[in-house]
């Protein structure tokens, strides 16, 4: 997943204002009680830090792996 990826995945999934403010606000424990934005400056794969906001949210399958056009994980 590139940097794109992740900004259209969330605003897919969000919507632009709130995917921005998820990014921005929302702590993400499993990286470190970080946000989104922090853990990208961090250096963070977008991938890595998309599946820490999925297991937060509680997204499906269907909604983690929709960026590549499959449910595959396989095939990332």
């Amino acid at each position: 997943m590139k940097h794109s990826e992740f900004r259209q995945a969330l605003e897919d999934t969000f919507g632009s204002a709130y995917g921005r403010t998820l990014a921005a606000e929302l702590v993400l424990v499993p990286l470190g009680n970080r946000t989104a934005a922090q853990a990208l400056a961090d250096g963070l794969a977008p991938q890595q830090v998309w599946d820490a906001v999925c297991q937060e949210m509680e997204l499906g399958e269907l909604v983690r792996w929709r960026h590549r056009g499959t449910l595959d994980p396989k095939r990332r």
